[in-house]
């Protein structure tokens, strides 16, 4: 899985995704996100194989870290961990 990425479909810039060693890496130009998944959800019917709390995620990676991440961004940001999460028969839930 690793190396893989899947670049979203719409929007001004490309984003891209690769599942990692226990991480998803995005990538948007120059700037990089890594985000850990939580543990599973307490009381799910189904465990998802990842749960991502969108609540965590508010800036990018050094060297970039005091920019923001903003509702848009956000939202392609679950677009391409969606797409690469189905893509790879995976569960994923965002909380």
């Amino acid at each position: 899985m690793s190396g893989q990425s899947t670049p979203a479909r719409r929007g001004r810039a490309r984003f891209t995704v690769a599942l990692t060693e226990g991480s998803f890496r995005v990538m948007h130009g120059k700037k990089v996100l890594t985000i850990f998944p939580a543990a599973d959800l307490p009381g799910a019917e189904a465990p998802a194989d990842f749960v991502i709390r969108l609540d965590e995620i508010l800036t990018w990676d050094a060297p970039h870290q005091d920019s923001e991440i903003d509702i848009e961004d956000l939202q392609k940001i679950v677009e391409v961990i969606a797409d690469e999460c189905e893509k790879h028969g995976l569960v994923v839930e965002f909380e």
